[in-house]
């Protein structure tokens, strides 16, 4: 069986949630399997809806070309409707 990661999520005027995120799965999918609504619309990589900031961590991404320029990925910034845990992560999402 493949490790879990756990993802703690940081909103603005919210506390921060946790939950589990396996590498198979998205960590939007894995999220809402925890019960925790994220902001998302397309769901592959392309509206942003979902942009959240790396603050730790790291993902993995399975499709050619998400929706960030490489300054946004050095930034941190990451999309998870399509990004793949691949260590503990701590995200603040703007909205």
């Amino acid at each position: 069986m493949s490790a879990t990661f756990t993802v703690r999520l940081q909103r603005p005027g919210a506390d921060p949630v946790q939950f589990e995120a396996p590498p198979d799965l998205p960590v939007l999918l894995a999220a809402e399997r925890a019960g925790i609504a994220m902001e998302s619309s397309c769901r592959n990589g392309t509206c942003r809806s979902c942009i959240c900031l790396m603050d730790a961590g790291s993902v993995a991404y399975r499709i050619a070309w998400p929706g960030l320029s490489l300054d946004e990925k050095r930034e941190g910034w990451i999309l998870p409707c399509v990004a793949h845990a691949t260590a503990d992560l701590q995200l603040t999402c703007p909205l």
